[in-house]
């Protein structure tokens, strides 16, 4: 199939954008695949520090056996971490059996944001991405390695080992996934108690009851928001073993994946003959269809946020136009929640990503001429791996989907655009995701309410003071702000006011999950309100318009552009759960439109 016109001139204008950054990248890294790993050239002494606690230290020494580090993202905390705890005994044995030798380089810190949800912590969120990918650059920093396996599931985990493995872009890369838990309460039935806790019909007990009904065992959530939205990605960049990302932990498939993964690892590094530098598959074309498969799935704002930062790492420059106009064009094929009642694993079930990647290259929608970690093209990613023993075979994936309420074919698509909006106006550039949204919800005229945290606006709705049409604006709320925490916690309570008739909307320059959904809600508004921007101009009572169909977010008072901006006080968030130690990052943080990053 030819490639869709947009598909080919939006990655054309990100290869003219990046040409000089991209050019001087891959200078870098074949400078560095030039020199080769430093173990061999190390001092006695060197090595035998390197080598120490090996068992098999001898071939270490003495043979030319590939040598994997393992970057893990493991703690017991997370569930969808949790998993990982087996990972690198598996691998070790699996290597031994592929002739290579294993290390565990390093570890890497996870947080999780459901657990950090409306919470002081949450602070720190976003920027655990940069400190991942820094803490993963160190794990790397001892050059013993010819490839690195990443285990990472979570929002801002993959992101930052992304930020890492590009940055490392001469050592050969394989994401390695733990998998989603099995079903438990349904979705729909979870919000639904959600909302009834918000408006006091409910108490504690009850919301507790579901909660652990929801959240109960080993495993990435099963809601689709960033975690899953993240194997996704990894899927549609060719950086996972096709068919892997939605398979449960601790299941005899899902071991032998990780075990192909482990021989993956071993073949495509530079002593042999299928040398697979990462920045090689981190390329222009891998990245948009990442961003094809963003909107095809419905997939969480946050990836607006983290590819810009991931590409700018190899040396390849995304814009929020570069969404827009891909959305424009891809049709959006699933249902998950809270795009629809289903989960990830109905999905998967149901065709899930080999299905959903065989509909995109019919249609062009995908470049199908990508380097991947599986040796093929795009199209060796449409098979699904079965079990023949202990080991995989791959065969060919479900040409038909299993449940049309779920997931459907991209040329009887659930709407014809990805739902990802780019937004512009006097109030400044951000995006809006409408997949979720009701189509009479798109537009809103409304008069502002105005608070400077979420906290503030849970106080509002508990006094009654919601009676008409609102669009809320939380400002200060971007990464030189506080970090850019999610303000996830809001949903419920807005739902509720939509639910009594009212239009509502959320305006910010903080960020809203990938857990949001039926609320319009204008994200990463840049310039932010603690930089001068737009928002800190803003009074209560100004009237607003936000029209996600013409992609516009304005002011409409008269003497808007005349006004001086509202200072931040940054006191309220310099202290406290850490927040002091990230005084440096927030200082220096980027804009929202490229990525907010620290550290690219």
């Amino acid at each position: 199939m030819t490639l869709h016109a947009t598909i080919d001139r939006v990655t054309d204008r990100i290869r003219e954008r990046s040409q000089v950054s991209r050019d001087r990248y891959l200078a870098k890294i074949a400078r560095a695949a030039q020199e080769g790993p430093a173990r061999a050239h190390l001092s006695c002494g060197n090595q035998a520090h390197a080598y120490a606690a090996m068992e098999d230290k001898v071939d270490m020494a003495t043979t030319r056996k590939p040598n994997i580090g393992i970057v893990t993202a493991y703690n017991d905390m997370l569930s969808a971490h949790q998993p990982y705890e087996r990972f690198p005994d598996l691998i070790r044995a699996a290597g031994q059996a592929a002739g290579a030798t294993v290390q565990v380089a390093g570890g890497v810190p996870a947080m999780c944001d459901g657990v950090t949800q409306g919470r002081k912590g949450m602070e720190l969120s976003l920027f655990s991405r940069d400190v991942i990918a820094l803490a993963a650059g160190v794990a790397l920093s001892h050059d013993c390695f010819d490839s690195a396996m990443y285990l990472g599931v979570c929002d801002k985990i993959v992101p930052g080992l992304i930020i890492a493995a590009a940055t490392f872009g001469h050592v050969p890369a394989v994401f390695v996934p733990a998998g989603p838990m099995p079903s438990g309460l349904p979705n729909d039935e979870k919000s639904k108690i959600r909302q009834q806790f918000a408006t006091g019909e409910i108490g504690r007990e009850e919301l507790m009851k579901a909660e652990m009904a929801s959240y109960h065992g080993p495993g990435t959530c099963t809601f689709y928001g960033t975690a899953n939205t993240n194997q996704m990605l990894m899927e549609f960049m060719g950086l996972h073993l096709p068919g892997s990302s939605f398979v449960n932990p601790n299941t005899p498939l899902r071991e032998a994946l990780t075990v192909a993964a482990v021989e993956r690892a071993a073949a495509i590094t530079n002593l042999g003959n299928e040398y697979l530098p990462a920045g090689e598959v981190l390329d222009e074309r891998a990245f948009v269809n990442g961003i094809v498969g963003l909107m095809a799935t419905g997939g969480s704002t946050n990836l607006v946020l983290h590819l810009p930062a991931m590409a700018r790492a190899a040396g390849v420059l995304i814009d929020i136009e570069d969404f827009h106009d891909l959305s424009e064009n891809v049709p959006l094929m699933a249902r998950v929640y809270p795009n629809g009642l289903a989960d990830v694993n109905h999905f998967h079930a149901a065709g899930g990503l080999g299905y959903m990647i065989g509909q995109l290259l019919e249609a062009g929608l995908l470049h199908p001429d990508v380097k991947t970690i599986n040796g093929t093209g795009l199209d060796g990613y449409t098979a699904e791996p079965r079990l023949d023993g202990a080991r995989i075979r791959w065969e060919a994936g479900a040409r038909d989907s299993l449940n049309d309420k779920i997931l459907r074919p991209a040329s009887d698509p659930f709407a014809r655009t990805g739902g990802m909006k780019q937004l512009q106006g006097n109030l400044g550039r951000g995006v809006i995701k409408i997949s979720a949204v009701a189509p009479e919800r798109h537009m809103i005229e409304a008069r502002a309410r105005v608070f400077q945290d979420q906290e503030a606006v849970k106080t509002a709705f508990r006094n009654g003071e919601f009676t008409e049409d609102t669009i809320v604006v939380v400002r200060f709320q971007g990464p030189r702000a506080n970090g850019m925490p999610e303000l996830h916690s809001l949903t419920p309570t807005l739902a509720v006011l939509q639910d009594r008739g009212l239009k509502v909307a959320l305006v910010t320059d903080g960020r809203m999950s990938g857990a949001s959904g039926k609320v319009p809600a204008a994200i990463h508004i840049s310039p932010e309100a603690a930089s001068g921007g737009p928002l800190a101009r803003l009074r209560d009572g100004d009237m607003l318009r936000l029209d996600a169909a013409h992609g516009t977010l304005e002011c409409l008072e008269p003497d808007f552009e005349d006004r001086a901006p509202m200072a931040f006080d940054p006191e309220e968030s310099s202290e406290g759960m850490g927040r002091e130690l990230f005084a440096a990052f927030r200082a220096v943080a980027g804009p929202a439109t490229e990525g907010a990053g620290v550290v690219v």
